[in-house]
């Protein structure tokens, strides 16, 4: 396991994204969060699965809050993709 900062985490983003360590990302020297790569073999199913359905409901939740529907969501995202 790698150990960063936040503003290491942050400048070098992309180069840790392409990474296959997890990373523990520190703030004051405490922890702040975990960079855990999608294909990590230490990333088991069951708990991948979890994460979706746990990220899936706060986005769906803020969505909500804000008065927002999925496909405005996905409209927003198709007009981005022609405006590239």
């Amino acid at each position: 396991m790698r150990v960063v900062t936040v503003r290491d985490f942050r400048d070098r983003a992309s180069e840790m994204f392409r990474s296959d360590d997890v990373i523990l990302v520190t703030r004051e020297g405490r922890p702040a969060g975990f960079f855990l790569p999608w294909d990590a073999p230490e990333l088991p199913a069951d708990v991948r699965r979890e994460v979706f359905l746990r990220l899936t409901e706060q986005i769906a939740a803020q969505r909500e809050a804000r008065g927002v529907t999925e496909e405005e969501v996905l409209s927003d995202f198709a007009a981005a993709r022609r405006r590239r």
